[in-house]
């Protein structure tokens, strides 16, 4: 299968306490396949990463995997995939998962997929890029979150428009629709 585009997955390496945050990874792992898209990822196949990854394999779509050196042990680095990179730290790994997407996805995840987020929306804000950020509000993980952002532009510490570069969806049926407007 070739691949039109490719959409970075920040996730977790752990499953999570819902069954709802798994199915979301199987489900968006399947959805990136289904429309011809690459996934780029950690390389782990360990926690939600390795169910996005694998659920992306079984349907025959194409995946791009980035592990820093020293987690490839501790997140069972994923070397059955299409292109496995391993790089020298995390700063590298978060820059070529970056360069290598046109969308990037954020399911559940930990301070690593917070991270991640943070620094794709903090290079959006500063005009770096513009490719699209979409967050997937399983269950309501990311209310929290959410209500940080709001508490961040009400306080003055950012603009309004913070929140103008993230799509906010519901689930997996929304975030195809969200991505299929946004990398057509």
């Amino acid at each position: 299968m070739e691949f039109t585009k490719s959409v970075c997955v920040y996730c977790g390496s752990r499953t999570g306490a819902r069954p709802a945050y798994a199915q979301a990874a199987r489900d968006t792992g399947t959805m990136l396949a289904r429309n011809s898209w690459r996934l780029v990822y950690g390389a782990g196949d360990v926690g939600l990463m390795g169910l996005v990854a694998n659920a992306t394999q079984r349907q025959g779509g194409k995946t791009f995997g980035v592990i820093p050196v020293h987690l490839l042990d501790w997140e069972v680095g994923k070397r059955d995939l299409d292109q496995f990179v391993i790089t020298e730290n995390m700063h590298e790994r978060k820059k070529v998962m970056y360069m290598n997407a046109d969308a990037v996805v954020v399911l559940p995840g930990g301070a690593g997929s917070m991270d991640e987020f943070f620094e794709v929306l903090t290079w959006r804000q500063l005009g770096l890029h513009d490719k699209p950020i979409v967050l997937v509000n399983v269950a309501g993980y990311w209310d929290p979150l959410l209500t940080m952002l709001d508490r961040m532009i009400s306080e003055g510490f950012a603009e309004k428009s913070l929140l103008g570069y993230i799509s906010i969806v519901p689930d997996v049926a929304a975030l195809e629709t969200t991505l299929r407007d946004a990398l057509s």
